[in-house]
């Protein structure tokens, strides 16, 4: 008889053997916000115009050097059960606006710093995430008052400049200008009569070589590939669009044709060629002048194709093609039969370019019915594009809230500390002990301009001290951290038009503290024995046979 050891009592004998488990303070709260403050400590470093590049090499090699917190979090793959909320909440940030997503993270970080402090002194977890949620309600309260600029005529590139010019500049500091300049034409170019904005309808084509001043806007769609016949260039023209091979036609079922002369091969071949000029002939007929074919086009049809003069260009994503038939307002054809004119597409110019060393298909509409814009990027490396690309996508993000929410708050950190010195005055009208919580929520906020600060080399103290010394007249309210002085200095946001966008502030408050909260109040770590190897086979007969 085998010897049954008994389990410890508790809860870990309900577990499987190896399964752990941590609860209490000790074990589970300050082990979850010690990861979390080291998380947020790594992304803090990355915050602002000049934060620091962070390089990453992922599980399959590849290497990121960049400065995007979007970015570091989804290739550094987080383990840490605590510290993937913080990743989740800054990930929900990016799906709703699209940028702020090291907000989250430093603020949630900063929340749970204080909180720490506080666990110390004896006050519960449900009390601080109480106080948290208390501050919550009246940040977000006092937020609208904040809103310093506000863009009603986002038709106006000049006005769109304005404020697009901050969401670059914290990822491209120096470039921001010819960025902004690049990214708000492309929006607003495309922007629809009626409708949402697609963020999709901005599309990016990297090209190495030569600098980013290169770098333009075509209205229309760029693809780095070359044309399939002789024909490089049409102008004014008619477009079809095929998602299929544009080849002889195969059969759908396999058959045996059975040849009994020379005569009859002969006819058989000439019956297929015969079939097929027609079917192009009978496409060129329709004013086509360029086809656009998902998949490959064949030596036969390509013949034809250049006889009749039509221009070939093959797309093999089907992405790709949706969008060029968004681009150029055509429908998507399954089979190559005769298209109707309601099933054209009309471009301007289609043509043949080379940059660099590089030869792309451009489809340029220069009228006002253009629904797709491309930027071209140059730039001498790929880690330098793709950084680029980050920021023209925060800043096309930005413009997709702006023609939602056109109010924008102070940035620099003038929000931040504006909102901290309100959170206190608040915190002293709270009679129980939730008062300490809201205070250090108010605390919490000072991390963004010390960031700033620090990341710029200046003492992160002294800069607070200014701003809390001006924020306390009235007319202090849009007073920032001057990133570009040598010394610890203030500006004023508005006059240097530094405006942070208000739905970023204000879900990015949300996101945080909601992080933060349910971080505290988890008071058990339980980590189930991880299922190891494939389960032991059942021997053959094993089974009860009755």
């Amino acid at each position: 008889m085998a010897l049954s050891v008994p389990k410890a009592p508790g809860v870990s004998q309900m577990l499987k053997d190896g399964a752990r488990m941590y609860s209490g303070l000790e074990e589970a709260v300050f082990r979850n916000i010690s990861a979390c403050k080291e998380f947020a400590q790594t992304m803090r470093s990355a915050y602002g115009p000049n934060g620091m590049n962070k390089m990453i090499i992922n599980h399959i090699e590849k290497q990121f050097v960049t400065s995007d917190a979007g970015t570091i979090m989804r290739e550094l793959d987080v383990e840490h059960p605590a510290a993937k909320l913080i990743v989740m909440a800054s990930q929900m940030q990016d799906a709703e606006v699209g940028d702020g997503t090291n907000f989250v993270v430093v603020l949630a970080g900063a929340l749970l710093e204080s909180a720490e402090e506080l666990l110390r002194l004896g006050i519960t977890t449900a009390e601080i995430s109480d106080g948290y949620e208390k501050a919550l309600e009246k940040a977000l309260e006092i937020l609208p008052t904040l809103v310093s600029h506000k863009i009603e005529d986002y038709r106006n590139v000049e006005k769109v400049k304005e404020v697009l010019r901050t969401s670059i500049m914290s990822k491209q500091y120096g470039q921001e200008d010819f960025l902004n300049d690049l990214v708000s034409k492309a929006c607003v170019s495309i922007l629809p009569d009626e409708g949402t904005f697609n963020v999709d309808n901005i599309r990016i084509c990297k090209i190495l070589g030569s600098g980013l001043t290169k770098s333009e806007v075509v209205r229309g769609m760029v693809f780095k590939r070359f044309v399939e016949g002789d024909v490089t260039y049409a102008e004014k023209a008619k477009i079809v669009i095929f998602s299929c091979p544009v080849d002889i036609i195969q059969t759908e079922t396999k058959g045996t044709v059975l040849i009994k002369s020379a005569d009859e091969l002969l006819s058989f071949s000439s019956g297929e060629e015969s079939l097929l000029e027609s079917q192009i002939k009978a496409i060129a007929e329709t004013g086509v002048k360029v086809v656009v074919a998902g998949g490959k086009v064949g030596d036969m049809a390509l013949h034809f194709l250049n006889k009749y003069g039509l221009m070939a260009v093959r797309l093999n994503s089907k992405f790709d093609l949706r969008r060029l038939s968004r681009s150029v307002n055509a429908t998507v054809l399954p089979r190559i039969t005769t298209p109707s004119q309601e099933e054209l597409g009309y471009c301007d110019k289609v043509c043949i370019e080379e940059l660099g060393d590089t030869t792309i298909v451009a489809f340029r509409n220069e009228g006002k019915d253009s629904r797709i814009a491309t930027v071209v990027i140059r730039g001498a490396t790929d880690n330098f594009m793709d950084d680029i690309e980050r920021a023209l996508d925060d800043a096309v993000n930005n413009f997709k809230c702006l023609t939602r929410d056109g109010r924008y708050l102070p940035g620099a950190g003038a929000t931040e500390i504006q909102l901290a010195t309100q959170l206190s005055a608040y915190a002293d009208t709270l009679p129980g002990l939730d008062q300490y919580a809201v205070r250090k929520f108010a605390n919490a906020l000072e991390v963004f301009p010390k960031a700033l600060a620090e990341n710029s080399g200046i003492n992160g103290t002294d800069i607070v001290n200014q701003l809390y010394l001006a924020h306390n007249s009235e007319s202090g309210k849009t007073i920032g951290f001057d990133i570009e002085a040598e010394k610890a200095s203030t500006i004023d946001t508005t006059k240097a038009k530094i405006f942070d966008l208000y739905q970023a502030k204000f879900w990015g408050l949300k996101y945080a503290v909601g992080a933060a909260a349910t971080i505290l109040k988890v008071d058990q770590i339980i980590m189930a024995k991880r299922a190891g190897g494939p389960k032991p086979r059942q021997a053959a007969g094993s089974d009860d046979e009755s």
